[in-house]
């Protein structure tokens, strides 16, 4: 493999846009998020206290896989999203909230770190940040379903959790880039800098923050 980044974030930041943009701009293989394969989703949503567990193994087990998949490429990978956030992130929300036990959070917990002990990490991570009314905005615009009732609270939290995470992240170096200006679909000057920030960063420089 020459370069594996991540493009991590919250709900509705824009990752799988930008992953899809700088793919196409630069020639490298796209890894999106497994979402609508998930058999446990629709429960999920009905009965978060019943099948979180579940639902989270899923996404865990086929991170995993996807994981693994990409580590025996031999091209340049961008990756939507990844396994740190499922756990350290949503999660975690979970558990925090509630709506896992602490005896499947213990459970789960323990998988995960055995998974990230043996897994390659990327060569980068890449941080959208960006404010909930932005975040707000964006889901909107997109138009899903069963987006649309996301709880401002739960946005909210999970951005706390967000810069938690990123700021105690260390298995690769992080750049941190803020969203809520910029317009990468619209203007390529936007997407032209995040990727000179992006290709600085693969080589060694120092800029951390855009």
């Amino acid at each position: 493999m020459q370069h594996f980044i991540t493009i991590a974030g919250n709900i509705g930041v824009g990752k799988s846009t930008l992953v899809s943009l700088l793919a196409e701009k630069q020639g490298w293989e796209p890894v999106f998020e497994a979402v609508d394969e998930n058999p446990y989703l629709a429960d999920f949503y009905t009965d978060m206290n019943r099948w979180s567990f579940h639902s989270q193994m899923f996404f865990l087990s086929k991170r995993l896989r996807q994981h693994i998949e990409l580590q025996e490429k031999t091209g340049s990978i961008i990756q939507d999203r990844s396994i740190y956030e499922d756990a350290e992130i949503f999660a975690r929300n979970l558990y925090s909230q509630k709506a896992m036990t602490e005896r499947d959070w213990e459970t789960y917990h323990a998988m995960y770190s055995a998974m990230v002990a043996v897994l390659q990490p990327p060569k980068l991570m890449v941080y959208l940040q960006a404010s909930v009314d932005t975040l707000v905005r964006h889901i909107q615009l997109r138009g899903r379903d069963y987006e649309q009732d996301i709880d401002i609270e739960y946005l909210t939290n999970l951005n706390n959790l967000y810069e938690e995470w990123i700021g105690r992240f260390s298995l690769s170096p992080v750049l941190v880039i803020n969203t809520d200006n910029l317009d990468y679909v619209q203007y390529d000057s936007h997407l032209d800098k995040i990727w000179e920030m992006i290709s600085q960063r693969l080589h060694g420089r120092d800029h951390l923050t855009l």
